[in-house]
């Protein structure tokens, strides 16, 4: 039987949300072994499982803050992951948003799941005690999902009169990275859109030169032979591809814990380039949730894939024959996936 092909998407910070509370219990099917190993070592160290937060009532200073939510987030992606029926899906390319690059090279065999779980443990809670800087999101796109040029253009030049920087291009949106004081300004200096801009709660000026610091320290913590050839291409924050035969896993170590902590990361260039190269029958985004769904249209529209030039296309061919498949949403999950689950029990 020919599979079809597919680019698989990792969230970021973010993604999990009071909609998703209970989401790693529901899907824990495909890997209640690592879920276990994860879970232990978490209670070793003192802190509550991620099993045991997935079922509390979300609490944003709980569920929201690094030390919790990097490593819940990729359990969630994880059991994703390993639930895809590869029987009938062939995995050409992986990437990821934000810290969403480190699940990617966990689930490309660059990174061993124990070692993922300890690098993402380590770097979602390297700030816990005082988070340098912070993020802002902005909408530069119109109702139909064009983007507005004169609106980007205006965004850009305010960005950098208060001497702050791009952390993501997230489709239709643009993520800013800086210390509080500029971003109060942009808060105030933006033009106002629906509920936009807004400051992502919990979250550091990631993706900028304010995080050289944390760069250093990574570095000083995880050795260069930590890392493998991937096993399948993933495509970081830049666009470029590591393949599984030519990447050099000392560039690989170097490009996540400097470039990739400290500068811009493109996930609009990421997800065109695996579109582009890879040409996939499928997009799967991993859960938690589907945060990313609107940005992932977006990127589509810009590109006129598969005919699609408004959120309108995007909506109707989502409904005739999902291009992008979010296993965060239980009648396309089903698409993907080879397990059956019981529904959330609300809580």
């Amino acid at each position: 039987m020919n599979r079809e092909r597919i680019v698989i998407i990792c969230p970021g910070r973010g993604s999990y949300t009071r909609d998703t509370q209970g989401y790693l219990n529901k899907y824990i099917q495909s890997s209640s072994n690592k879920i276990k190993y994860m879970d232990d070592e978490r209670n070793n160290a003192g802190l509550p499982t991620l099993t045991e937060i997935d079922s509390q009532k979300f609490k944003a200073n709980i569920h929201m803050k690094g030390e919790h939510a990097s490593t819940l987030i990729y359990a969630c992606s994880l059991v994703d992951y390993y639930s895809i029926d590869q029987s009938k899906y062939k995995i050409v390319a992986i990437l990821g948003n934000s810290m969403g690059w480190y699940s990617t090279l966990s689930f490309s065999k660059s990174l061993h799941y124990q070692k993922a779980y300890g690098l993402i443990d380590v770097m979602g809670s390297m700030m816990k005690n005082k988070i340098i800087g912070g993020q802002i999101i902005y909408s530069i796109a119109d109702d139909d999902w064009n983007i507005n040029k004169d609106l980007m253009k205006q965004c850009l030049k305010e960005v950098e009169k208060v001497g702050a920087k791009i952390s993501i291009y997230l489709g239709g949106y643009i993520v800013i990275g800086a210390d509080q004081e500029a971003l109060n300004t942009l808060l105030k200096r933006l033009p106002k859109k629906d509920n936009y801009p807004f400051q992502l709660p919990y979250h550091a000026a990631f993706h900028t030169p304010l995080l050289q610091s944390i760069s250093k320290e990574a570095k000083e913590i995880f050795s260069k032979d930590t890392f493998l050839k991937p096993q399948t291409p993933i495509i970081d924050g830049r666009g470029y591809i590591w393949s599984p035969w030519s990447t050099n896993e000392t560039d690989l170590w170097n490009y996540t814990f400097d470039h990739q902590v400290s500068n811009t990361y493109d996930f609009t260039k990421s997800l065109t380039v695996s579109i582009k190269e890879f040409s996939p029958d499928k997009i799967v985004l991993l859960g938690p949730g589907n945060t990313l769904g609107g940005a992932i249209g977006q990127i589509l529209c810009k590109l006129k894939w598969k005919n699609i030039a408004s959120k309108k296309d995007f909506v109707s061919l989502q409904k005739e024959n999902p291009f992008l498949i979010s296993m965060g949403i239980p009648d396309q999950r089903e698409l993907i996936s080879q397990f059956y689950e019981n529904p959330i029990i609300s809580l």
